[in-house]
């Protein structure tokens, strides 16, 4: 399997859900299993169907994330020195030619990416035109509204 990137926090906040799947999910899907075999006829109960369904859930989602985990690549942005260029874990700050609003991003693994949080994939449009780039520099983002120019106004190792 390939090596899956993951900042620090990412890698932190993977294994706490994975923690809590184990120690909370798992044994309330066992107990509600338990309950509803306790109601007699299985063929017929929505209870017992729920509860076995949901397992599959949460156990599909356990080995998924300790697939994730047992193949991560964990990368301290603080600790790179990519003398300037952006790369993976860096945080850059953007203004868009156009709009000149600024905004600033963190390029994550996947499973960290969230606009909410400012954090976009490194397999994103925008990350992939970043990677490589340095303060000063012009991206080009092909975007679903067409070619957005960004002037790379900052990069940090936070």
């Amino acid at each position: 399997m390939n090596k899956v990137p993951l900042t620090l926090r990412g890698a932190e906040l993977l294994k706490e859900e994975l923690q809590r799947l184990k120690s909370v999910e798992r044994p309330a899907v066992i107990e509600a299993i338990a309950e509803a075999r306790s109601h007699g006829d299985l063929s017929e109960n929505a209870e017992y169907d729920a509860a076995k369904e949901r397992q599959a859930f949460v156990e599909g989602r356990i080995a998924e994330l300790e697939g994730k985990l047992s193949n991560a690549q964990i990368i301290n942005p603080s600790e790179l020195d990519a003398e300037g260029r952006i790369v993976f874990g860096t945080t850059v700050e953007l203004m868009d030619l156009e709009t000149e609003d600024e905004v600033t991003y963190q390029i994550v693994g996947d499973d960290e990416a969230d606009i909410k949080f400012a954090k976009v994939s490194v397999n994103s449009p925008i990350a992939r035109a970043l990677i490589g780039k340095e303060a000063g520099d012009v991206a080009e983002v092909m975007a679903p509204g067409g070619i957005r120019e960004y002037e790379i106004l900052d990069v940090k190792y936070i």
